[in-house]
């Protein structure tokens, strides 16, 4: 459908519930908790609350991975928040994460327990915690950080641009869709320049950079997300391609994205996570 351009915006903006799109029932224009509910607390010394969506994926990756070195103070319960059915505006969640989103990290270990939550966040804080996955050597470091915060930025023009106009708004606009898709493209362009040289986006060193970048744009290049592979060309993005590919099958990887999953193959789907045979 072509834009008529007809849409004149009011002098001040006023919320109406029933604007539509696959997410209306949960989308407000407020913060704070809509209900009283306290979250569920597990043995392990990382308490997550999340879901299996490419920010919740991020979290888990790098935990399962911390485990893969040994780190057995890493060890973790996964609690599933629904999104869909508004689990994350409960007061519980609220008190951790006062902007409602997935993931939220609530660390027991320490007096007072941490709260962490972004995702971004979340992983620099495990990373510096057990000393790993993130580089010490300054120049290092922060190329390591530029592509963390390079994802967190770009993301939303995927996930809540693209991803939104094209799969989940109630009708298809040709200028949000062409807007989105140029910008997406463009940034896997970024990623693949960047990765005809390296191995990884840093160089030779995986950390969590790659896991960030991957659970989102190594997942769109492999998968049909948003169902726009062919609609985006993702196959001729052949570096991010043999960079997503070499991740995809670290066993870490593979039992990170089965945690707080509910689509998919049922074999798939680990909704929580309370113990390492959960995933086995």
């Amino acid at each position: 459908m072509t834009d008529t351009g007809s849409y004149v915006p009011p002098k001040v903006w006023t919320w109406e519930a029933g604007s539509g799109g696959r997410f209306a029932n949960i989308n407000r224009p407020i913060a704070g908790p809509t209900h009283e509910k306290e979250l569920p607390r597990g043995k392990h010394p990382l308490q997550l609350y999340s879901l299996g969506t490419p920010n919740g994926v991020k979290v888990t990756i790098l935990l399962e991975e911390l485990l893969a070195l040994g780190k057995s103070d890493a060890e973790y319960d996964a609690f599933l928040i629904n999104i869909g059915e508004g689990d994350q505006f409960s007061s519980g969640f609220v008190e951790i994460n006062p902007n409602s989103k997935i993931p939220a990290l609530l660390d027991v270990s320490t007096t007072p327990p941490t709260r962490v939550f972004e995702s971004g966040a979340i992983l620099v804080y495990l990373a510096e915690k057990y000393g790993a996955f993130l580089p010490t050597q300054p120049a290092a470091r922060a190329e390591c950080m530029s592509w963390l915060f390079w994802q967190m930025g770009s993301a939303p023009y995927l996930g809540g641009g693209f991803g939104h106009f094209y799969a989940y708004a109630p009708e298809k606009w040709e200028y949000p869709i062409n807007r989105y898709a140029m910008e997406v493209k463009r940034q896997l362009d970024v990623l693949d320049r960047n990765l005809e040289s390296r191995r990884y986006l840093c160089g030779d060193e995986y950390n969590i950079s790659d896991m960030a970048n991957f659970a989102w744009y190594g997942v769109l290049t492999l998968t049909n997300m948003y169902g726009a592979k062919e609609f985006l060309d993702t196959a001729s993005y052949e570096n991010v391609i043999r960079w997503a590919t070499e991740i995809k099958d670290r066993p870490a990887v593979r039992r990170g994205s089965r945690v707080n999953r509910t689509f998919g193959p049922e074999e798939d789907q680990v909704r929580e996570r309370h113990d390492a045979s959960d995933l086995d």
